[in-house]
């Protein structure tokens, strides 16, 4: 097998390939015959033989860690997030939705389809669905990351469906390294700090290493209110203000503002009859003392952020000791602590039912009009709630038992600015230990034992959340100082002026902390018999190789909360966090070959066959849920015809069983994107089909005509765990070539086409799906249709948002149902040459996805979300994405440039004939007047500029420019996404939000 020369890979300083650009199946191997000739370990990923001759069939994609210190990351979410082929995800640019930890997405199929490793070993997972939080790899010491692309459940169990990303260590460090570095904007914020050390040697003549290290990272966060693009919230559909309908100051319902009829008589279709809301919610106009037809929505784009507020403390250390020869006993320990910031809008009543009295304090005569003038009867003639006389008399009414005290019901809609953003802060305590034992059997067999165990705690600890309890305690209050149903400490509220209104006294009661604690648990042990049998192929030099292995593994997680987190009281917090307890074990058998057939012959210059078995068996740890099993098996090939050339080709079939929260977690209600509800506005009161529909998911009479659509596009919605889930299954494949032509040295270059395909994928229908699914065909809509009457809606206002304890909002239930597909090429160049004063590197990465198909249901649409952006498709997919890392040295100086490049993208109704379904273009006042087209996204392209000096043998400084020519993000506003990538009228995991940016460090090394 022809490879590059040790020399033109792995010369860290003069030759430095781009981010994710090596190509990994010749990379690999000349790692491993490094390591094989010093007598280390060798991983080799995406398998369990280690063979430093073993040709892989499934290309993995290499970073270095040269390239990690041009580049200047901090996180290893950084190094994956720029990787072609992977899909932003969860991450520091995540405010809303971000729950302290940051993860992986391969090719768009979800964090929860692929596995992170640590030199080939699982990691504990950090929360209820399993996955591994980058925030804990220790970067100081990783050598390399390998990201292999495809079902390698074979290799590594389940959850391997896209594939497996292993951060390999270095080997047998010896020495001193430390390193600094800072980072900050050019408008001086988001400051970032990132010191490490580490330290190594080796001892008893080489029979033993032992390596420790040690970090600290502290990020600062950037606010939306600080960037011009962000600092208002911008419709996506109307290029106007936008914001919370849960405003300042505050909303009610049941106000009459003329005191007539709520809907004209003979409304409802007639021709030349104009219907005239009453009854509308109507906000509060301090200045006035009354309220105002015009909601003032709330703006809460400044008080979110860009980059979260981080900070960590990590230990990492490693030792091994050649006992003898025969036996080699090697361990590692991480431990990291770290604490993530998550800071949103002030928290308030969010649409609640409150009862009012007359006689509140605070309730001023135009408002406490309005009350007593709402129409009990609309559409039949004007009756009002009380009577002039009964509402004056009820003004002066302080006590219950007054004949004349009366009180209203409302719901109330109020961010309490004067309590401060709701801060949620995490904190993530993990620790990970592993003991192996190995040897020799014979001289080419080995066998290698370990054991290892992982804990990880993550604290949630929610701050300036007020109660809803509270609000509807402090509001029965006739007096400034004391309440009707005083419980202790009630103080009355002021919901009824603008800003300044509550009092510290006030927003004192009003709040209170709460905490989530989730912990999760991983032991596992595996036992591996590899090496080669001694008999060759006739045709072949290598022998066959093998390896088989006995694998267990026990999961267990818990959600533990406070009894405040679990009522769901907390104002704005999405719904309860209830309890959740549970966990399996499953108990594997692999076997995996390697058959060189012909070597070294015409047109043959190799010839090989790998393949693999793992056989599952999982016990779920609940008594009602039956116990399953699971089979997967890859095929893989290699062929190269003459020298410089190889063809490749593999075939695997995994699994995924469903995690703690698919399977665990209670129904509950929370909170999912939604821009617009079928029932509101005047649409019901023209057409009886959909009028019925509503009514018939719980909308009351008097609110059809002015129900509105869900608060700061976030609908309620409900689901659970499902105890009969079973295992996902995955069927993919790739083929592709290498070349490495002897008459061009120093180049190589590699194609790959991937193909992956999920059946009974664990899936829940998307927002619109199962909007859809009732209301597809308004003329055919049906109020008996179970698809309709799922639905389930706030029984004061008729919409979709409020109180999770009255409103579940859409059901999105989890099942088996679902159906994922995604297809794509994957291209790899780089050169090195030597130009005799200097040298020249030049890497090349590059992905092409043809399709990312998501399907909820077999009734479901077949949804490409690939150059695709909207409510339904997450994060952003391009079709075409490139990394160019052009790297010329000269002596002591390597001067590095990063170009990226991402291909235009476009709303996922942007050609809809209907201009409804469209987003806006025109001129948008809030950004200068300038015209934006919110339906596409033109391509956009990134160039990072780094210096490097070794100034002296010890001594390294690095400089970068990151996103070199300040390119602003696109701006698509506030609706055009979910709200987990769809923030500050942008998607800032996909496109830099922060500007441009300086980092600069200095390492140390003896």
């Amino acid at each position: 097998m022809k490879t590059l020369s040790k020399t033109a890979l792995l010369r860290a300083s003069a030759a430095p390939m781009i981010l994710g650009a090596a190509l990994v199946s010749n990379t690999a191997f000349a790692q491993q015959a490094e390591d094989a000739a010093s007598g280390d370990a060798i991983i080799v990923t995406g398998s369990l033989i280690k063979n430093p001759n073993l040709s892989q069939a499934t290309p993995v994609n290499t970073t270095t860690a040269d390239q990690v210190e041009l580049k200047q990351s901090n996180t290893a979410e950084e190094i994956l997030r720029e990787i072609p082929g992977v899909v932003p995800s969860i991450g520091s640019a995540v405010n809303n939705g971000n729950g302290g930890a940051s993860f992986v997405d391969l090719r768009g199929l979800g964090s929860n389809r692929n596995i992170v490793l640590l030199d080939g070993v699982r990691l504990v997972p950090s929360g209820l669905v399993g996955r591994v939080d980058l925030n804990n790899i220790p970067l100081a010491l990783v050598d390399r990351v390998d990201v292999l692309t495809g079902g390698a459940s074979t290799t590594y169990g389940a959850d391997a469906i896209s594939g497996v990303v292993n951060f390999v260590t270095k080997q047998d460090f010896a020495g001193i390294e430390a390193l600094v570095s800072e980072q900050i904007t050019e408008q001086g914020d988001g400051n970032y700090l990132r010191a490490d050390v580490t330290m190594g040697a080796n001892f008893d003549d080489g029979r033993g290493n032992a390596v420790f290290s040690i970090g600290y990272q502290e990020s600062d966060p950037v606010y939306q209110g600080d960037r011009s693009f962000s600092f208002n919230n911008i419709s996506s559909f109307t290029g106007g203000a936008s914001g919370s309908g849960t405003s300042v100051p505050s909303r009610f319902s049941n106000i009459n503002i003329t005191g007539q009829d709520h809907i004209a008589q003979g409304c409802g279709g007639t021709t030349g009859v104009t219907c005239v809301t009453r009854n509308a919610t109507r906000q509060v106009n301090p200045a006035a003392g009354a309220f105002s037809t015009t909601t003032q929505l709330f703006n809460f784009n400044p008080y979110n952020i860009f980059q979260t507020p981080f900070q960590r403390f990590n230990m990492y250390g490693s030792a091994k000791y050649d006992v003898s020869d025969a036996l080699t006993v090697y361990t590692r320990g991480l431990f990291s602590k770290n604490t993530v910031n998550t800071i949103i809008a002030p928290s308030g009543a969010f649409n609640i039912s409150v009862v009012v009295p007359l006689s509140n304090p605070y309730l001023t005569t135009a408002l406490r009009n309005g009350f007593c003038q709402f129409d009990t009867t609309p559409g039949v003639g004007y009756t009002p709630l009380y009577s002039p006389a009964v509402c004056a008399a009820a003004a002066t009414a302080t006590s219950p038992t007054d004949p004349n005290y009366r009180t209203v019901t409302t719901n109330l809609s109020l961010r309490a600015v004067d309590v401060g953003p709701r801060i949620s802060e995490f904190q993530t305590t993990i620790f990970d230990y592993r003991l192996g034992f190995k040897g020799g059997i014979t001289d080419t067999i080995d066998w290698d034992v370990f054991g290892a165990y992982g804990e990880s705690e993550n604290t949630q600890t929610q701050q300036n959340y007020t109660l809803n309890s509270r609000f509807r305690q402090a509001l029965l209050a006739t007096n400034t100082t004391t309440c009707l149903t005083d419980t202790g400490g009630c103080v009355p509220v002021n919901v009824f002026g603008g800003t300044g209104s509550i009092t510290p006294a006030q927003a004192a009661f009003l709040t209170a902390d709460s905490v989530v604690s989730v912990k999760t648990t991983l032991a596992q042990a595996r036992g591996t018999i590899s090496g080669d049998i001694g008999v060759a192929s006739p045709w072949a030099s290598d022998a066959i190789s093998f390896a088989v292995a006995g694998e267990y593994r026990k999961y267990t997680a818990a959600q533990r909360s406070d009894l405040l987190s679990q009522s769901g009281d907390l104002g704005g917090s999405g719904g309860a966090s209830p309890n959740v307890s549970g966990g399996y074990d499953v108990y594997e058998a692999i076997g995996e070959v390697a058959v060189p057939l012909i070597q070294d012959k015409p047109f043959f210059e190799e010839l090989s066959v790998n393949a693999g078995i793992r056989y599952s068996h999982y016990g779920v740890d609940s008594p009602n849920s039956p116990t399953f099993n699971a089979t997967t098996y890859k095929v893989e090939g290699n062929w190269s015809p003459v020298p410089g050339l190889k063809l490749r080709g593999n075939y695997a079939h995994a699994v995924r069983a469903p995690n703690i929260s698919e399977l665990f977690s209670p129904v509950n209600t929370g909170l999912t994107s939604l821009q617009i509800d079928p029932c509101a506005g005047a649409a019901p009161t023209t057409n009886a089909n959909l009028r019925a529909v509503c009514l018939a998911q719980g909308a009351p009479a008097g609110t059809i005509g002015s129900i509105a659509n869900p608060t700061a596009q976030q609908a309620n919605a409900t689901g659970g765990g499902n105890l009969n889930l079973k295992p996902e299954t995955s069927n993919s494949y790739g083929f592709g070539a290498t070349f490495q032509p002897e008459f061009l040295p120093g180049f190589s270059a590699s194609v790959d086409y991937y193909n992956i395909k999920v059946k009974g994928a664990i899936t829940t229908p998307s927002p619109t799906d199962a909007i859809n699914a009732c209301f597809g065909n308004l003329t055919a809509a049906s109020a008996s249709n179970p698809a309709c009457t799922i639905i389930r809606r706030n029984p004061a206002t008729g919409g979709l948002d409020g109180d999770p304890s009255t409103t579940p909002g859409l059901f999105l239930n989890l099942s088996n149902l679902g159906y994922l597909k995604t297809d794509g090429i994957d291209v790899y160049l780089n050169y090195n040459h030597d130009l005799g004063w200097g040298n020249l590197a030049l890497a090349v990465t590059g992905n092409w996805t043809n399709s990312s198909v998501f399907q909820a249901s077999p009734t479901s649409p077949a949804r490409d979300c690939v150059g695709l952006f909207s409510v339904n498709c997450a994060s952003i997919q391009p079709k075409f994405q490139w990394s160019v890392r052009p790297t010329l040295t000269v002596h002591d100086v390597d001067l590095s440039v990063l170009w990226r490049h991402i291909d235009g993208v476009e709303y996922e109704f942007a050609n809809d004939p209907d201009p409804a379904n469209r987003l806006y273009s025109g001129p948008v006042a809030a950004l200068g007047g300038k015209t934006y087209d919110f339906n596409k996204i033109s391509s956009y392209d990134y160039f990072d500029l780094t210096l490097r000096f070794h100034a002296t043998e010890n001594v390294t400084i690095t400089t970068t420019v990151q996103n070199l020519f300040d390119k602003k993000p696109p701006i698509v506003g506030s609706g055009a996404g979910t709200t987990a990538f769809n923030s500050g009228n942008t998607y800032p995991s996909t496109y830099d939000s922060l500007g441009r940016r300086y980092a600069v460090s200095a390492k140390l090394k003896f």
